[in-house]
């Protein structure tokens, strides 16, 4: 029977909805109650006035939030439905039920609103076309995603507080366990206590994450990663998975919670952003893990992440020093505007500063040519180093010696693991059955491939200790590193350091190197480690002449020792021992001088041009004209010596008798009746 004066009979002619959710699957096991309750509404429907036949339940919703609709294929359903005005009434237990974000909940109501869809709780029915009803339906919608707010501030907090005192449990990384008791220990595996060990003490010495997974994929070592299901699992190293065990905290001993910031969108985790900083973290406690590296070693290695990554246009880090002669990569940033500059090789070695050209269409604002900004800066490198004191000390070779002891023991380690899962296999395939041809053929490809990568890992172990490494410096070696100062310049041009070590070596000492250039001049600011900084200006070539800063100078002396009689080569001569210079050039070039001389007027007749006609004789080109020929084939039968001729004493040139003769001889040699011919 109807009990609401609000169900009218256009209502009743369309079909019943009941809408039944729980928020997780957990919910759907052990909350039994409140799905029966949910179920239950099919009476209310009948109550209202409705028919079984006209009543559906739609339950395809169990086990999703309702803080969002994607992924609700029965809210999807029921909003279609709605739109097509085939629901008279919607039924849910309560309005969080259908929605937990008012954006999504509004819509539903405008939309019941305009199809003159009823809706109904637990509590009454209420028309969304109405003022009234609208109001109600409102306030429950708004309630419900405070409810779902609180909810989650309340166990955030909680989460917070504990994670504080440090007993929260958080998933642990590959190579640390917690006990029964709550205790984090170290995994029992001394294989994969080594391994983690030695990928960073790996990386403490090659500085990359790709250097540390090239030398792990050289030597054939795998590292221990946990499956879906908590065991560990021998696989290939990449690139992210070292940087995933170099970033983790726990490495070092340190306990940290909320390292990453979670943005909601309509009530949705739609965006994970890390936060790098420790001081930025929501909770950070030192020594709670027994740790693989030091606290100081982690920050270290966190530091090379950070200035090997080249984000230059949001972060202008470093990066990590690569190949190519520019040696200021990474560390040279613009005078004019502060930005970090990219280098440059094609043509000509530069450094461009074009980041406003590349984003907003502007002009570059400088470039340039590395050659000379190199040679200066490592110059200034140079007077620096020499007045160092350079250790030569013995312990880094040490040091790089016991490095490769632990890549050898990890090797070592490695075929005694692979040596006892054979052998595990082997005890498998002989206690099968052999009648039963499907296990045993599975257990014997197991133990072939058991016995496959034994022999591959001893193989790559004997390869290794076949190296013989000499880690003593050669004697003439040590005698050029006792004479590092003075000799640095010297060494520096041996093959002994590849362009990557190089600029690695100008870091160690350098910070960055600021360059700003005024037509004709570079201004060099060279910030060193330690706060100090050498500022130095040097020349750099320029398109025209008209550029160089003393111009006006340079001419007035060229027009005032041209109207003396002294020629373009003694000018140029005089103004370079005076320090000027060319545009393109680092001395005076008397065809520079000359150029300026007859831009003012003034004209000297120091050599006289030969003449293009010679009474009796006829040049290259006139005989090719004759000829009907290019002058071309004649220079080059001159050149490959078919004909022979020597060049005018007086004229310095090819000169060929005006005679009928020559004709003659040459439409011969043309026809190819003689093979050569000679003047």
């Amino acid at each position: 029977m109807n009990t609401s004066e609000l169900v009218l009979p256009n209502h009743l002619s369309r079909r019943a909805a009941i809408y039944v959710r729980q928020s997780t699957p957990q919910q759907v096991l052990t909350n039994q109650e409140s799905l029966r309750l949910q179920y239950a509404l099919t009476q209310r429907a009948r109550d209202l006035g409705w028919p079984d036949a006209s009543i559906d339940v739609i339950d395809t919703d169990l086990g999703r939030s309702g803080a969002t609709t994607e992924g609700r294929v029965g809210f999807q359903e029921l909003v279609s439905q709605v739109a097509l005005g085939q629901i008279g009434i919607l039924i849910a237990y309560d309005a969080t039920r259908l929605a937990r974000n008012c954006s999504h909940w509004y819509q539903l109501l405008d939309l019941c609103g305009r199809a003159s869809c009823l809706i109904a709780d637990r509590d009454g029915v209420y028309d969304p076309a109405s003022v009234n009803g609208r109001l109600l339906l409102g306030l429950k919608g708004q309630i419900s995603e405070l409810e779902l707010h609180t909810i989650r501030a309340r166990l955030a907090a909680g989460i917070l507080n504990k994670a504080k005192r440090g007993d929260l449990s958080v998933m642990l990384p590959t190579g640390l366990e917690r006990t029964d008791l709550g205790e984090v220990i170290k995994t029992p595996d001394r294989e994969v206590q080594d391994r983690l060990t030695l990928i960073f003490l790996a990386m403490l010495e090659q500085r990359t994450a790709p250097k540390v997974l090239r030398v792990l994929k050289g030597r054939n070592l795998r590292i221990p990663r946990r499956d879906r299901y908590g065991e560990i699992q021998w696989r290939e190293p990449t690139t992210t998975q070292i940087v995933d065990v170099l970033r983790n905290p726990a490495y070092a001993g340190a306990f940290a919670y909320g390292r990453t910031r979670i943005r909601y969108e309509n009530g949705v985790a739609t965006k994970r952003r890390d936060v790098t900083a420790a001081h930025q973290w929501k909770v950070f406690l030192k020594d709670r893990y027994p740790a693989y590296v030091s606290w100081e070693n982690f920050e270290k290695i966190g530091a090379m992440l950070r200035d090997n990554y080249s984000e230059y246009r949001k972060r202008s880090s470093r990066g990590v020093p690569r190949d190519g002669k520019i040696l200021l990569q990474g560390i040279a940033y613009c005078g004019h505007c502060g930005r970090k500059m990219t280098v440059q090789y094609k043509g000509k070695p530069c450094y461009t500063c074009m980041q406003r050209a590349s984003t907003a269409g502007d002009p570059i604002c400088q470039v340039v040519w590395g050659d000379a900004v190199d040679a200066q800066v490592l110059d200034c490198f140079f007077q620096a180093l020499s007045m160092a004191d350079i250790d030569l000390s013995n312990r880094p070779l040490v040091e790089a010696d016991s490095r490769r002891e632990e890549f050898l023991r990890g090797q070592r380690q490695q075929i005694e693991r692979l040596r006892h899962a054979a052998r595990l296999v082997e005890r498998q395939y002989r206690h099968s059955d052999p009648e039963n041809r499907l296990v045993t053929g599975e257990l014997e490809r197991r133990w072939e491939t058991a016995l496959r990568e034994l022999r591959h890992a001893e193989e790559a172990l004997e390869v290794q200790q076949q190296k013989q490494e000499d880690w003593t410096i050669p004697s003439e070696l040590l005698e050029m590193f006792k004479q590092i100062g003075p000799r640095l310049p010297e060494l520096w041009q041996e093959p002994l350091l590849s362009w990557s070590q190089k600029k690695s070596l100008l870091r160690s000492l350098i910070e960055k190197v600021v360059l700003k250039r005024n037509n004709d001049q570079v201004g060099i600011r060279v910030v060193w480690r330690g706060g100090d900084v050498t500022e130095v200006t040097i020349p750099t070539t320029v398109g025209r002449f008209e550029q160089l800063s003393n111009f006006e100078e340079i001419r007035q002396i060229i027009v005032t020792m041209a109207r003396q009689g002294k020629t373009d080569k003694q000018i140029a001569t005089s103004l370079t021992q005076s320090g000027h210079r060319s545009p393109r050039s680092h001395v005076v070039l008397p065809s520079t001088v000359t150029r300026l001389r007859k831009l003012n007027g003034i004209f000297h007749q120091e050599k006289l041009c030969q003449p293009h006609i010679v009474p009796g004789y006829l040049r290259p080109y006139q005989l090719a004209q004759r000829l009907k020929i290019r002058p071309h084939w004649i220079y080059d039968r001159i050149r490959n010596g078919t004909i022979k001729m020597k060049k005018h004493a007086t004229y310095k040139a090819y000169l060929f008798p005006d005679t009928p003769q020559t004709i003659r001889k040459l439409e011969l040699f043309l026809a190819g009746k003689v093979d050569s011919i000679s003047f």
